[in-house]
């Protein structure tokens, strides 16, 4: 971007780099005319004021002088503290030395010293930057002398003349080598002299192409190597050069069109090479690469000189013979041109009004207004070296503090290696212990330890409960363990219900008739001992000898009659009526027993329908095992006796559903109490999900130890479940899904990311799957082949597809449904996982979708289907194996056969629902058949229809034989595009970034496609994308250089 401009033809010099502001020198340049036609020849210095807006420089100071010049340098030679030298070779063939100081008018002597002792034109001057008081130059007939500032009469030369004789165009001090000194002729020799034994040791001469050098520089850095320029159009290119291997040029940068006229070297970066030419172009390069990274914007005028600023490294100068020195930044920026016309200062050097003394006015000449353009100029390909950090630290992922440094080197001394020091930080101590011990007891299953010490720990009563309750689910008997510790003891209410019958047995009456029957059997009776229990007195009462009396069945009208009449012809089920219309409960309870079930069912309905105390409503619940009405109409009070009315009565199936019933009245309490005594709810059931609801509603989770508090909890609680079901749990819910990824970044974070691996659910979120991808490559290319949907660290390697096709008919491939939940931490490495089902025997193989239960209670139970690293479905009940509840009092005491229960064998089914017995596996395999291609959706199709166009095009537009055949492998390599498609095996980012390529390409905007192609690059899993994503941007390339 231009910056400032002067309209001036002169040849050009910075400032040294120590000055500040930034100065530069402008002398009157030798056999150029400016457009007024001016013959005067001046010295001029100018600030470079970037508080000014404007393209204008400021002149500081003006010296004029009596021969233009040639050649113009300013030394930082500084023996009184002043602004250095000014050093100018004329045309006339002197050499004379300027104070810049004396210019800017701070002295009196603007010239201190000035030498004739070239015979022609002095084209060449360059200093030493070891010893700025030494200077060389350079003129006609192969005159090369060394002037020495301190004594500047008296110069030296550094050898003999080099033969045949000619012009030296250019002289430069070695930047390594203090007495190393090159000069250059027209006819495209070099010589390097060593001015330590004043002869020259080397020559260089391009054999081959006779160029005519132009420039000639030293490498800033490697002191062996140097650069020469060629003025020649025929041969329009840099030639970089090794002394170690003269024989030919080690490397030669080709691109401008026409004669090179200058070059420049920036001494701040050895990467960036100016380079000015007749074709109209400044270009910038690496000569390291030989590549262009930077092209200015320049005027249709050659440009006969480029300099770098010293001062500021990221400006540079450039001198065209249309009379202007323009100053650039090469760090981009907006550049607004004005493309001015000479004709306007040519008209205005003449006098308008009577140019040639005629005495008569002309009109004005008519010129076209100058157009304006506004250009983004983009920046350099590189970053430079002077913008680059020394050093610098960035926190990575894991954990990790990268820190760099870029210590700066003596140019005298060896390149030391640079080291990136990588260093674990770790700020959450106690949380990597907690984790550590929890990791610790689930792979060695060592849980009833984890869950004492957590007791021990635990800071509340409330705490202490809940791992009380999940220690029981590792133990037998887990039922009548949950009721101990809900307050209800069989053994404690055994005793009391002893205390009670000793006590009613034992009183007055009782104590004198039981003396009264002893006496009459004639037997000493000892009465009850506190060995005997109530049955053992009944049993022992002795049997009475007396015949019963007759007595009477009356056939009356009354209810007596009518109730005998009725028991006389097997009318039960009006004598039962009668009896309860006359509240005789206990003869119609009696009868209805000998009535059938039916009828005994009806007669108890019709008797606790009459009972309105909280005790019946009780026995209501167990004898017509309705537990609803207790879980959904109990006070919450009693939320105790309904939970261990639960765990007595309570099948298997209706078990968990209406513990989470009661667990949701309590969570809906909105209180910590009540969320603390849902939780237990939720533990008897295994609601894993739920579990986690009720504690984070009313608990902060956003902190690691409190995060560890959940975690710790629901792996354990998990744990049991697998251990009663034999297999692994899935947990599908998003609360937990976003608090293990939580956990998992956190441990990610401190460095852990093994264990941090092992909870992050498998989720098809675009956020979980990188974070995914993040902790389980360590490098960006480490992983190869394709992926399909997101698929967690459980899956095993990939196996190719069956050799059997699967039992249900082939579907449309589709990812899996999302099944987020944690995997199980002590799995890995899970078994070999292959990329397609491969055949179960006997219909065991479920369809896509089958072992993931869709529909709510009631629906069909499915049986687990185990597979290596293929987690079962979901169940949300916890199976009490182990218990069987009492039968429901709806038969007869004796009489009635109980139905046997149905064995579970690992049967997992939803809550409520049906359930199947399990079958054996039969061992034979269906044949194999043939499964055609699938198509590719129909919302992707137009990236085959748009792509495969592509390719046709630039078939038919290509002339040469190389790109044809990218082209055919172009075409051949996007079939692995379209495969994924049919698969659907992309994430949604890389769709949508194919989407907009195709786009893209539609409307021919190909280097917007590329744009997209970079970002979608930059921000996808390589290994997904790398069978298509190369041949694409070859392929946009292609179109876009053949304009198709």
């Amino acid at each position: 971007m231009r910056v400032k401009e002067i309209l001036r033809t002169a040849t050009q010099a910075w400032s040294p780099a120590a000055q500040h502001p930034a100065r530069l020198a402008l002398g009157t340049a030798a056999q150029q005319l400016d457009a007024s036609f001016n013959t005067s020849s001046a010295l001029e210095i100018f600030e470079v004021d970037f508080a000014d807006t404007s393209l204008d420089m400021k002149l500081r100071g003006t010296l004029p002088t009596s021969n233009r010049f040639h050649s113009l340098i300013w030394v930082a030679f500084d023996p009184e503290g002043s602004s250095g030298r000014l050093i100018g070779g004329s045309e006339s063939g002197s050499v004379t030395v300027f104070s810049p100081d004396a210019i800017l008018g701070v002295g009196e002597d603007a010239v201190i010293g000035q030498s004739h002792k070239h015979t022609g034109p002095v084209r060449a001057l360059d200093y030493n930057r070891f010893q700025s008081n030494l200077v060389a130059s350079g003129a006609s007939d192969s005159e090369i002398y060394i002037w020495d500032l301190n004594n500047f009469s008296n110069p030296m030369t550094p050898g003999t003349k080099a033969q045949p004789a000619e012009d030296v165009s250019v002289v430069a001090w070695n930047s390594q080598v203090q007495h190393i000194l090159a000069s250059a002729n027209p006819s495209g020799k070099a010589i390097v002299w060593d001015l330590r034994k004043n002869e020259p040791i080397i020559k260089i001469s391009d054999h081959s192409n006779r160029m005519h050098c132009s420039g000639m520089l030293w490498h800033p850095d490697v002191a062996t190597q140097l650069v020469l320029a060629s003025e020649d159009d025929r041969l329009p290119v840099i030639q970089m050069w090794d002394l170690r291997f003269a024989t030919s040029p080690l490397k030669v940068l080709e691109s401008h069109t026409r004669g090179i006229l200058s070059i420049s070297w920036s001494q701040a970066d050895p990467e960036l090479l100016l380079s000015s030419g007749k074709d109209n172009r400044i270009l910038c390069w690496n000569p390291n690469t030989g590549e262009v990274i930077y092209e200015l914007p320049t005027a249709n005028q050659w440009c006969f000189d480029v300099q770098w600023c010293p001062r500021n490294p990221a400006l540079l100068s450039a001198a065209s013979f249309d009379g202007r020195i323009s100053v650039y930044s090469v760090m981009g920026g907006r550049l607004q041109q004005q493309q001015h016309s000479t004709v306007d200062q040519i008209s205005a050097s003449f006098d308008s009004s009577d140019p040639f003394g005629t005495g008569q006015t002309l009109p004005p000449l008519q010129v076209p207004q100058p157009s304006v353009e506004t250009t983004i100029v983009p920046p350099l390909k590189k970053p430079p070296k002077w913008v680059r950090r020394p050093v610098g630290a960035s926190f990575a992922f894991g954990g990790k503090l990268v820190t760099f440094e870029n210590p700066s080197v003596a140019p005298q001394q060896q390149p030391i290696a640079r080291q990136v020091q990588v260093s674990q930080v770790t700020t959450e101590t106690e949380f990597l212990q907690r984790s550590a011990e929890l990791q610790a007891a689930l792979q060695s299953g060592s849980f009833t330890s984890f869950c004492h010490d957590k007791i021990r720990s635990a800071p509340s009563d409330a705490e202490q409960d809940i791992w009380r309750f999940l220690t029981v689910n590792f133990e037998d008997e887990a039922r009548v363990k949950f009721l101990r510790l809900l307050g209800f003891s069989k053994d404690e209410l055994q005793r009391k219900l002893r205390c009670e019958s000793l006590h009613a047995c034992f009183t007055v009456s009782d104590v004198e008739s039981s003396n009264q029957r002893a006496e009459e059997s004639g037997g000493a009776a000892d009465g009850l001992s506190g060995r005997e229990s109530p049955a053992d007195f009944f049993s022992q009462l002795p049997k009475k000898e007396k015949d019963r009396a007759p007595f009477q069945i009356p056939v009356s009208s009354d209810t007596d009659g009518l109730i005998s009449q009725a028991l006389l012809v097997g009318n039960f089920e009006g004598a039962v009526d009668l009896c309860l219309n006359d509240g005789r409960y206990a003869e119609a309870i009696l009868l209805s027993i000998s009535g059938g079930e039916e009828l005994l069912k009806k007669t108890q309905q019709h008797y606790l329908q009459r009972q309105t105390n909280s005790v019946s409503m009780l026995i209501s619940s167990v004898v017509t095992q309705n537990w609803r009405d207790i879980v959904q109409s109990c006070e919450l009070d009693n939320w105790k006796e309904a939970l261990a009315a639960l765990l007595t009565y309570a099948n298997p199936e209706e078990f968990a559903p209406l513990c989470d019933t009661l667990g949701s009245r309590l969570q809906a309490g909105g209180t910590e109490k009540r969320c603390l005594q849902a939780c237990l709810c939720f533990i008897c059931s295994g609601n894993i999900e739920r579990l986690v609801e009720c504690w984070t509603s009313q608990r902060d989770c956003s902190s690691p130890l409190a995060l560890e508090d959940l975690v710790e909890k629901v792996m354990v609680l998990r744990k049991s479940i697998e251990r009663l079901r034999n297999g692994e749990v899935c947990v599908q819910s998003s609360a937990l899904t976003e608090r293990l990824v939580q956990y998992s970044s956190i441990l990610a974070s401190q460095g852990s990311l093994t264990s941090a691996l092992r909870y992050l659910p498998d989720c098809p979120d675009q956020v979980h799957t990188l974070i995914h991808i993040y902790i389980c490559v360590p490098a960006p290319f480490a992983q190869s082949g394709s992926l399909g949907a997101p698929v967690g660290f459980m899956s095993g390697p990939s196996m190719s597809g069956p050799s059997v096709p699967p039992s249900s008919p082939p579907g449309p491939m589709m990812p899996a449904p999302p099944a987020p939940g944690f995997l199980s931490p002590t799995s890995l490495p899970g078994g070999p996982v292959p990329l397609f089902p491969v055949a179960a025997p006997g219909g065991a193989y479920l369809p896509l979708g089958a072992g993931y239960p869709q529909g709510g209670p009631g629906a069909p139970g499915a049986k687990s289907f185990s597979g290596a690293g293929v987690p079962p479905p979901p169940t949300g009940y916890f199976p009490w194996l182990n218990y069987t509840p009492p039968a429901p009092i709806t038969a007869p005491v004796m009489g009635f056969p109980a139905e046997a229960p149905v064995p579970q064998d690992r049967i997992q089914v939803p809550p409520g629902a049906p359930q199947e017995p399990s079958k054996q596996v039969r061992g034979h395999q269906l044949p194999a058949e043939h499964v055609g291609q699938k198509e590719i959706p129909a919302e992707h199709m137009i990236l085959k229809t748009t792509f495969s166009s592509l390719v046709q095009r630039c078939q038919l537009a290509a002339a040469d034989p190389q790109t044809k055949r990218k082209l055919d492998d172009a075409s051949k390599r996007l079939e692995s595009l379209y495969d994924k498609l049919r698969d659907q095996a992309l994430s949604p980012s890389i769709l949508g970034g194919l989407h907009e390529i195709s786009r893209c390409v539609s409307a021919r905007n190909y280097q917007q496609g590329l744009e997209v192609h970079t970002q979608v690059v930059s921000s996808s899993n390589f290994s997904e994308i790398s069978a298509f994503m190369p041949v694409l941007k070859v392929l946009m390339t292609i179109a876009n250089k053949l304009a198709v």
